[in-house]
Formats: C-alpha cells, structure tokens, sequence
C-alpha cells in the first residue's frame, strides 16, 4: 500500500469506528440532530409572532438554525476525542501502525457526517413549517458550500479543544460557547435589535456573517461580502483547529 493510501485507509477506518460511536449513544443523536429540530419549533412555531424581522419569520430564521444545528452536536464530539486520550486507546493504535492523522480525520469525518444529518433534518422541517426560498441551484449550492466550510472548521477547532482537556467532562464543557455564539449572532433576531454591548458583539463575531451570507444566498440576493468574510472565518478557524489540535496530539499520544 502506498504512502498516500495508507492514511487514507486509516481514515476510513477511523470514521466507521466514530460513526458505530454516535450510533450507539442515543443522547449524541439527540443533541446532534433532534434537539435543533426541538429549537426549530420552538422559536418558529410558538414564538415565530414575537419577533419582528421585516419578513416571514421561517425565512428568517432558517439559516441561522441552520448553523446552530451544527453546533449542538459537537460536545459529543470533544468527549469522544478527550476520551481517546485519556483511555488508552492511542496507545493501542500505535501499536498498530495506524496513522496519527487518521485519527483526527476520522472524528474530523464523523462530526461532518453528523452535521449533515441534523442540517438535513432542520432543513426538511423548514419546508414542512411554510420555508420557501426563491434562489437559485447556484446559491443553494453556495449555501450549502459555506455551511460545510462552516462544519469543517467547528470540528477541527472541537478536536483541538477535546485533545486540550483533561477529562472528557471537561472537554465536553469546553465547547458550550460554540454552542452558544448562534444565540449571540443575527440567528434569532437581527444584530440591531439587541442591547448595547452585546449588539457590538453579534456584529463582530465570526457566527453573524457567516448567517448572513448564508440567508442571502437563500433569499436569493447574495452578498460578495458577507461571503468573503464568512469563507474569511471558516478558513483562519480550520486552520488554528488543526495546527492546534496535531501539536497536541503530538505531545500526549
């Protein structure tokens, strides 16, 4: 096998262990792909009326519930890497030759499939709710793009923060601001409508643009801007997940 497979072999492993993981752990599939369709329902069909958007408020709300559905499932995520570290199981991979970087690829894969599954999930109860959308296949496509950008990058930045843990209890509260910063951003209700201090905060953090670019694109109208700066995030979030995460993979496995 070559150089190249190898890893890449190792990955595919990795992932179907990951993903008989979450199989089986019936809370991880609760958080990661029922409780964003709970919160869908709750802020869109009891509380939709309360919130004055300027438009339909399913259409508004959908892309932010979007993201946030990529979030809740993480937790599960940063237990299951700290757990790897701090039960031996390294160990035992290295003694069967299997690649250090299969193992981050393989919870990076399974928290991506994950994602899909519950943005699939939220996305379906949208329409099913009254979301209708005038964009195109292009911006559906673009929309779909970032949101997998988005994904990627929040899993390798919960693998780092999973690896830097030192008990898989605290590993899982080291993720509940990830959790949290779509509550914080234009996901709910429009940055401008918020009190001082946290309004300055939803505009700046990295959740709000990504949104935006993501409920243009839906709506139809696009924005160049919040693209570049959302594509912008995702790519300086990835990239500090991954650097982060194998230099402490390097010193504790």
């Amino acid at each position: 096998m070559s150089t190249t497979s190898a890893p890449l072999a190792d990955s595919r492993i990795m992932l179907r262990r990951n993903f008989k993981h979450i199989v089986r752990n019936p809370v991880t599939i609760f958080n990661g792909a029922v409780m964003p369709v709970v919160i869908m329902l709750i802020f869109v069909y009891v509380l939709g009326n309360a919130f004055s958007v300027g438009e339909r408020y399913i259409e508004y709300a959908t892309p932010g519930l979007i993201l946030l559905a990529i979030t809740y499932g993480l937790a599960g995520t940063a237990v299951s890497v700290n757990s790897d570290m701090t039960k031996g199981i390294i160990n035992r991979f290295k003694v069967m030759n299997v690649s250090r970087g299969a193992v981050l690829n393989g919870h990076v894969a399974a928290t991506m499939l994950g994602s899909s599954v519950a943005i699939a999930a939220i996305i379906g109860t949208a329409f099913a709710l009254g979301f209708r959308s005038p964009a195109t296949a292009a911006d559906w496509l673009g929309a779909l793009g970032i949101t997998a950008a988005t994904a990627f990058a929040a899993a390798w930045l919960t693998v780092a923060l999973g690896m830097a843990a030192k008990t898989p209890e605290s590993a899982g509260m080291a993720v509940v601001p990830l959790i949290l910063l779509p509550f914080l951003s234009s996901a709910i209700v429009p940055a401008d409508k918020m009190g001082p201090g946290v309004r300055q905060f939803a505009q700046y953090q990295p959740f709000t643009p990504i949104i935006e670019s993501v409920r243009g694109l839906l709506a139809g109208t696009p924005s160049g801007g919040y693209a570049a700066a959302a594509l912008a995030w995702c790519a300086g979030i990835a990239l500090a997940g991954y650097l982060w995460s194998r230099a402490t993979f390097s010193k504790r496995a």
